[in-house]
């Protein structure tokens, strides 16, 4: 296993102001404008409480800031708040401190802001991504490679041909001398770091595999001391974060690729050319390499079906002034009465006013589309079969294969609502048992009491049976 590589200039916004812990995620929060002026005293502690760079704990003097109640760590601190602005902050605390506790390292902005948007940066270490890729079942490269061989045959020759037609709509990507190479993939765990292809720690894990770890985190984090909220949407939604996102990677790693998407793909002159799907796959991941493959065959196959509408339509155009309804509608001589289109307030009317919505209903209800009807049928057959041609090869040519489909994550919302519930649950049972509790000990009470009243009264009884017994001897 590689080592860390060096300490990266600082400053180039992908680090950490240390230059060696890469930033993979960015909580956007917004400081809002106070009227009261804060005394210098004040300002100086903000500006040190500001100076926060995390290393995986709080230091001691923000450790109060995550105390419920607390005055609230960050820009601002010294100036009176509003009560909405301050439970804000406090949830925000919380879920920081949260952060920290899964392992996540934190870096907050170093100058002061009093208002306008403030930045948390997020860093997954090493231990934390082995962890959570193993929980996810990422499947990563293992040293074991084989070579892919050529086809062969006629369905070689035909391949040729085909590329040879599409050449030049084909994108300009740089050639890879190792596309015949492929390395086994394998699900990550901890336990077999040997078997994988590790030169080092900090490239090992794609910048779209540690952004979808750290969202996992921020996804399940829960803040149940300030309010009943599961998961960074949540509190996007409530507020607390204005956006989360991870950053593009724009440095010297990876120009090439960032330069043949931008100009073989993200632009509207590239419209006519096939998509670079494996370099979309390698800088934004499977899922939306999946999404923009399919949206490319759904394009591709749209274009048949929207010559054939074309020529619907045309035929449509062609026949509309043999068309005999439409004629006897526009034909002025025949002047067709029409009764009244309601009781009251409406009169007769001639037919011939409805001349032109009768042409145009032709142009797209004529006897060709019934054609169209039965095209389009067949079409989406062929559709869904290419589809599932085109899947089967990227998830091999990927290695997708034999990874079982995400289930789809409840919404935040739901989240949130389950949470509150099950927390009412418990709240209802520590109650419940409360109860059984003083209802047992009044009953122990009372069966005391009673005891000891039998036995007094029994013991007054023997004692009055006594003396008169005395008395009568």
């Amino acid at each position: 296993m590689g080592s860390t590589s060096g300490p990266h200039a600082i400053g180039e916004g992908l680090y950490f102001s240390d230059g060696r812990r890469k930033v993979d995620y960015v909580l956007v929060f917004h400081q809002r404008r106070h009227t009261s002026i804060r005394s210098p005293a004040s300002a100086s502690v903000s500006q040190d409480r500001l100076s926060i760079v995390s290393n995986g704990n709080f230091p001691s003097m923000a450790a109060s800031d995550v105390a419920p109640g607390g005055s609230g760590g960050g820009a601002g601190d010294g100036e009176p708040m509003e009560p909405g602005d301050h439970e804000i902050r406090l949830i925000r605390q919380e879920f920081e401190a949260n952060l920290l506790e899964a392992g996540l390292e934190i870096e907050r902005d170093r100058e002061l802001k009093s208002h306008g948007p403030s930045f948390t940066r997020v860093h997954a270490p090493w231990p934390v991504l082995c962890r959570e890729a193993e929980f996810l079942k990422i499947r990563v490269p293992t040293k074991t490679s084989y070579e892919i061989k050529e086809e062969t045959g006629f369905g070689s020759s035909m391949s040729t041909v085909w590329r040879t037609l599409t050449k030049p709509f084909q994108p300009k990507v740089p050639h890879q001398d190792h596309g015949r190479t492929k390395f086994l993939s394998h699900c990550f765990s901890r336990d077999k770091l040997h078997l994988y292809n590790i030169t080092s720690k900090d490239t090992f894990f794609d910048n779209s595999t540690r952004g979808r770890i750290v969202y996992e985190i921020l996804r399940r984090t829960v803040c149940a001391r300030t309010c009943q909220t599961i998961g960074i949407s949540t509190l996007i939604a409530k507020g607390v974060y204005d956006a989360a996102f991870p950053l593009h990677d724009v440095s010297a790693k990876s120009p090439e690729t960032l330069m043949v998407l931008h100009e073989e793909w993200a632009r509207y002159s590239a419209f006519y050319k096939y998509q670079p799907i494996d370099l979309v796959r390698k800088y934004f991941g499977e899922k939306i390499g999946l999404y923009f493959a399919w949206l490319g065959v759904y394009t591709q196959l749209l274009v048949p079906a929207s010559i054939v509408g074309i020529i619907v339509f045309g035929y449509g155009v062609a026949t509309m002034d043999t068309n005999i309804p439409s004629l006897e509608m526009c034909d002025q001589r025949l002047n067709f009465t029409m009764c009244p289109l309601c009781d009251r307030a409406c009169d007769f009317w001639h037919l011939s006013t409805a001349c032109g919505t009768a042409k145009a209903s032709h142009l797209f209800d004529n006897p060709a589309t019934v054609f169209f009807a039965i095209f389009m049928s067949l079409w989406a057959v062929l559709f869904l079969e290419q589809w599932k041609r085109r899947q089967i090869s990227l998830s091999f040519s990927w290695d997708l294969t034999g990874i079982e489909e995400d289930e789809e994550h409840p919404r935040p919302k739901y989240e949130t609502v389950l949470l509150q519930k099950r927390q009412k649950k418990q709240n209802n049972k520590k109650k419940k048992k409360k109860n059984e509790v003083g209802r047992q000990r009044k009953q122990s009470y009372t069966i005391k009491v009673l005891t000891i009243g039998t036995c007094y009264g029994n013991k007054s009884c023997f004692s009055n049976s006594v003396i008169c017994i005395h008395n009568q001897i």
